[in-house]
């Protein structure tokens, strides 16, 4: 079966792209959930007219990426945990507290876009790439630092 690509699909196509795929994969996943269309005559025809609006749009919103991955990577995060032995976290740093600490920021952003593969564990400084666009990727500072306990603030 031959689809219309929507939307950019991972290890498929960018949008605007004409590509095979298996029936049931087009029909069950791509087609209902507004990522394809089904290649006929009149929707290749479609595509051709509106392939400048796909280009220009594509376009607009990597400029856009790369604008907020300029304000991502002047920023610098640094959080604050308990830690015990070893310079281990008493529990660890996830994406949700990269997101919150960058909505604090004016930033909103999804946080599946944060690429940790695993939670921070450790105190320490870290680089995390945050993936804003399939050609731009941000990277920001994390510091974790230990919090000071209450008796010893003196």
């Amino acid at each position: 079966m031959k689809v219309i690509l929507i939307e950019n699909v991972p290890s498929l196509g960018k949008a605007g792209d004409l590509v095979q795929v298996a029936t049931g994969y087009g029909r069950n996943f791509l087609i209902p959930k507004k990522l394809a269309l089904e290649a006929s005559s009149a929707n290749i025809n479609v595509l051709k007219r509106q392939h400048e609006s796909f280009l220009k749009k594509a376009a607009n919103e990597k400029e856009k990426a790369a604008e907020l991955a300029a304000k991502i990577e002047n920023l610098s995060c640094i959080l604050t945990r308990q830690a015990g032995e070893n310079e281990k976290l008493f529990g660890s740093v996830t994406t949700m507290d990269i997101q919150e600490f960058l909505s604090g920021q004016g930033v909103s952003l999804d946080r599946r876009k944060i690429l940790l593969p695993n939670p921070i564990k450790t105190l320490g400084s870290f680089t995390m790439p945050v993936k804003l666009h399939p050609d731009v990727t941000a990277q920001l500072k994390v510091n974790v630092v230990p919090t000071i306990p209450e008796n010893k603030k003196t």
